[in-house]
């Protein structure tokens, strides 16, 4: 192999890295942000009302966040490990000066951080203190997330940025 391989390699498994986080953190967002209705709905529907509780419905939040960890990362693995390097490249310069991408990050963090605050003192006696700190934090991320795409759709979208050509 030569100095030019290895280093076109090395920039390939970079560029893999770098999309294989990207697609941890929106898999967590999106897993956030879909879970909450979807377990209420799947409990409503199969158990009644009685089988809701702030403890079930937040431990389903970080739950079904942790599985948008293992599945954006693997997604994103399998999709940038076999991708040629050119192309992985481009992408990677697309997304890196996404700035709608890097505003919705950007919320969802606050919201996250927020919200691991915010739930345990609402709801301290009515949860376990692990399920309101990471489900809070699941909560938050989605209402971070939300808080992005109205602000988007109110008339206030994040400014483009020209991508630099690549050399």
């Amino acid at each position: 192999m030569t100095d030019s391989d290895a280093v076109i390699s090395q920039a390939h498994a970079e560029d893999t890295e770098f999309f294989v986080r990207r697609g941890m953190t929106k898999g967590y967002q999106m897993m956030s942000l879909l879970t909450p209705p979807l377990y209420v709905t799947f409990a409503l529907v199969r158990f009644g009302r009685s089988h809701l509780a702030v403890n079930r419905i937040l431990r389903a939040t970080w739950v079904g966040g942790s599985v948008g960890i293992v599945g954006g990362g693997a997604f994103e693995y399998g999709r940038s490990a076999y991708s040629a390097a050119d192309k992985l490249r481009a992408r990677r310069m697309q997304a890196t000066f996404d700035t709608a991408s890097m505003r919705a990050d950007d919320h969802s963090t606050i919201g996250g951080i927020l919200f691991a605050v915010l739930t345990p003192a609402v709801f301290w006696n009515r949860a376990s203190t692990i399920n309101l700190i990471l489900g809070g934090a699941g909560i938050g991320s989605a209402v971070g997330l939300l808080t992005h795409h109205a602000r988007t759709i109110s008339g206030d979208p994040s400014p483009p940025i020209n991508v630099p050509p690549s050399s």
